[in-house]
């Protein structure tokens, strides 16, 4: 019986190192190792485990929410070379970021481009047989398997907005457009194939709100909407007996996989200072919701993959403690998601029991209910020199993230019905040291992601797995496939300077 892995949407989440905040969440049911590709944007808090609830990260907001730009002053050019490594030789990546964020009057806006290299995965230890369906069709060129080890992205931020009612309240739009040729991981959903040629893009819609009142009081919201289209084009070669030959031949397939996904979200966030001296609270509130559509029946494809569709929630709160040269911050987010992946008949079959199932009509169906837990705390520490107020900072932090799902899967063919359950818990300590001059910010940050893996396989392959975008993947449980424990290191140096 052929495996089926079933892989939902996941926009953009610009990254899922430095993430571009939790206004996306993912949705995933095994521990997949899948790197910081999407580590594009600088960010203030990062070494610090990413703690912003109650903490104002000056670089990495004005991106995750165009209207926050209202608090950027004077125009500044910005850099952030991204280099992240997966261990076992299994993957990595190259980012060179460059973006400006500027104002004039009540207008403010910015613009980011970055290109970038993603290595191929290359294969975990496994000796796969892959049986199929003789599919005439070349090896596709250009794919990993057949020569190239990397492939190039590219992606291009624009954002614009305006303060209003004296400076107190800001809106603003963002628009982020990336060409991926290359998803880290997503080869390895596909054992025993030759090679993988990607092609797709993604485009990510914001609109921000800002309100600021007196006594350092903000409330944000965001609205956002994302359309991700990917082809994927997977080379095999099938092992066949040649009963004229008295011999096994290869013959090569190549299999045609399309996913078409969108996203809508929509999130809240609110500051405000305690009674306490130095303490400051924040809240936040997040929904997605994500859909993938059937692929219409004049698409070419050979790779089925199943619809879906998920609601995801945040609802979290955080505390920051300033004293002097110290902060101190902590974030705790419940994530509620709930969903439901299915199969539909192309043809009218007949099931186990007797009855029809017509064209269009569910075969199988995966309903999932997520339960996790994203826990991040940090510190950083500020050391003059000399006459300057601030010279060096230095940060330590740790991420933790507790993933729980409980899975009922219903075959409608078989007529059965099987609970599943899984857990596992993932943990990212980081660490930063900072350089700020007058007008001048140099940063390092570091961040090694533990409890996560590659998927390494034994044995024979049936027939094709079906894979999609990275982030969001949802696969029904296979007790023979197994993972390999790796972890994912990212260093990022950021450049900040002003345009005078």
């Amino acid at each position: 019986m052929a495996r089926h892995w079933s892989v939902l949407l996941l926009p953009l989440s610009l990254a899922l190192g430095t993430r571009v905040s939790a206004q996306i969440i993912p949705v995933r049911n095994i521990p997949l190792a899948q790197g910081d590709q999407f580590a594009i944007f600088p960010s203030a808090n990062s070494g610090m485990g990413g703690v912003s609830l109650a903490l104002v990260d000056s670089l990495l907001d004005p991106f995750r929410n165009p209207a926050m730009g209202a608090r950027v002053g004077a125009a500044r050019l910005f850099s952030a070379p991204t280099v992240y490594g997966i261990s076992r030789e299994s993957g990595g990546g190259r980012t060179l970021p460059l973006a400006v964020l500027g104002r004039a009057g009540p207008w403010f806006g910015g613009f980011l481009g970055a290109i970038q290299e993603v290595d191929f995965s290359g294969p975990m230890p496994s000796q796969i047989i892959a049986f199929g369906p003789r599919v005439p069709g070349p090896i596709p060129s250009g794919a990993p398997g057949s020569g190239d080890r990397s492939h190039g992205n590219a992606y291009l931020f624009g954002s614009l907005g305006r303060t209003l009612s004296g400076g107190s309240l800001s809106v603003g739009g963002s628009v982020l457009w990336s060409h991926l040729r290359a998803v880290s991981g997503v080869d390895l959903l596909y054992p025993g194939s030759q090679g993988l040629a990607q092609s797709g893009h993604q485009l990510d819609l914001r609109l921000g709100l800002l309100k600021e009142w007196p006594g350092s009081r903000s409330l944000e919201a965001l609205v956002l909407h994302d359309r991700f289209s990917m082809t994927d084009d997977v080379g095999y070669l099938d092992l066949f007996w040649d009963a004229g030959t008295q011999q096994f031949v290869q013959v090569p397939r190549t299999e045609h996989n399309l996913d078409r996904v969108t996203t809508t979200g929509v999130h809240v966030a609110y500051q405000m200072p305690l009674a306490a001296s130095g303490w400051r609270i924040g809240w936040i509130g997040t929904v997605n919701v994500d859909r993938q559509p059937r692929i219409a029946p004049d698409e070419v494809v050979t790779l089925p993959r199943d619809q879906g569709h998920s609601t995801a929630y945040d609802v979290g709160v955080g505390f920051s403690k300033k004293a002097g040269p110290s902060t101190f911050g902590i974030d705790a987010i419940y994530e509620p998601i709930w969903s439901t992946t299915w199969v539909v008949a192309s043809a009218p079959v007949v099931t186990a029991l007797g009855d029809t199932i017509s064209e269009g009509g569910r075969t199988s169906e995966n309903r999932f209910r997520f339960s996790n837990v994203v826990l991040r705390l940090g510190l950083s520490q500020d050391v003059p020199l000399a006459d300057m107020k601030q010279g060096i900072g230095l940060e330590l932090g740790l991420a933790v993230r507790s993933m729980h799902y409980r899975l009922i899967a219903q075959d409608h063919l078989a007529g059965t019905t099987q609970p599943f359950r899984n857990s596992w818990v993932e943990w990212s300590p980081a660490w930063g040291v900072s350089l700020r001059f007058p007008g001048l910010e140099l940063r390092y940050r570091g961040r090694i992601t533990n409890g996560t893996g590659r998927p390494t396989e034994f044995g024979f392959i049936s027939g094709p797995l079906n894979a999609s975008f990275p982030g969001n993947v949802l696969l029904a449980p296979d007790t023979s496939l197994n993972f390999a424990g790796v972890t994912t290191v990212t260093h990022q140096i950021s450049l900040s300077l002003p345009l005078r």
